[in-house]
């Protein structure tokens, strides 16, 4: 899945294909989290901070960690 590089200390990148989001952290690690809507990932992209965002709206959801 392509991510989109972002301005943040904690996320890398961001990406999002057909309810997919995938984030790549800072550390490398990469992980991808179901059922997220496109405009929670619209969201999640203009929010000012993204590692806030990230906290509060899409870490309580687990998620798997990938490979690539």
């Amino acid at each position: 899945m392509h991510r989109e590089q972002v301005t943040s200390s904690f996320i890398k990148g961001i990406g999002y294909q057909r309810g997919v989001l995938e984030v790549e952290f800072t550390t490398g690690a990469k992980i991808q989290y179901d059922d997220v809507t496109s405009q929670e990932h619209q969201d999640f992209m203009r929010a000012s901070s993204k590692g806030s965002y990230f906290h509060q709206n899409i870490r309580p959801r687990g998620g798997r960690k990938i490979d690539n």
